[in-house]
């Protein structure tokens, strides 16, 4: 296992679309050791979640999970999960806004308004397919996440560009740090 360089927003890789991952290639040893790899890079980053492309891998592949994390004491866990070649789909539900951050936008956050609820299919590292409807804290999650696989970071889905900043400038404003 490795832990990988997490790219940073402005690096071209970060704003091209994935590849999904054909079916048959789902259980490969080098998706198996990508995998590994991505939690790996994401409990040393202290993240929630990480998208293949943060690591400079163009497969939709997503890795989300945590129990504790110092830099969101008050989120409750995740579990630990593997998304590969997941849709979205947006249910009638009302937004929320959540002050996000990103492992590939560090130090910094934005208020950014997402579904609460939605329908999400991919499948597993076993090629178990899921079919779920996922609500809350993990919708905005696994919405953030996916984003990645699309060439999206959540600074282009800000209510304002007000809304944005530093950490250390926020906190000093009383901006909440509820985030992502």
């Amino acid at each position: 296992m490795a832990v990988h360089k997490i790219l940073r927003a402005g690096n071209p890789l970060l704003r091209q679309k994935s590849a999904p991952v054909p079916v048959e290639e789902i259980r490969s040893q080098e998706n198996r050791k990508l995998i590994k790899d991505m939690f790996e890079t994401m409990f040393a980053a202290d993240g929630l979640g990480l998208a293949a492309p943060q690591i400079g891998i163009l497969k939709q592949i997503v890795v989300v999970g945590f129990e504790q994390n110092e830099r969101y004491p008050d989120a409750r866990p995740i579990q630990k999960q593997v998304l590969i070649n997941p849709l979205i789909e947006v249910m009638d539900a009302p937004r929320e806004g959540y002050w996000e951050g990103c492992l590939s936008v560090p130090d910094m956050r934005g208020y950014v308004e997402r579904s609460r609820k939605i329908r999400m299919t991919w499948y597993d590292e076993k090629e178990n397919f899921h079919d779920e409807v996922i609500e809350g804290f993990d919708a905005v999650v696994y919405q953030h996440e996916c984003d990645h696989l699309q060439g999206i970071l959540y600074i282009d889905r800000l209510k304002s560009p007000e809304l944005f900043g530093f950490n250390a400038e926020l906190d000093a404003a009383g901006r909440e740090r509820v985030a992502i």
